[in-house]
């Protein structure tokens, strides 16, 4: 997947949240901000 430039649109991608419900940035659209955070675990 190539990167992401400043100021540009991230593409939509789903992944499941601490739940392990799926979410997909797309559910945010229209929101002022949204801040993603990836945590590197081990199972």
């Amino acid at each position: 997947m190539p990167r992401v430039e400043i100021n540009q649109r991230a593409p939509d991608f789903v992944l499941p949240d601490y739940t392990g419900t799926p979410v997909s940035l797309s559910d945010y659209a229209g929101q002022k901000n949204v801040l993603l955070v990836f945590n590197r675990g081990f199972s």
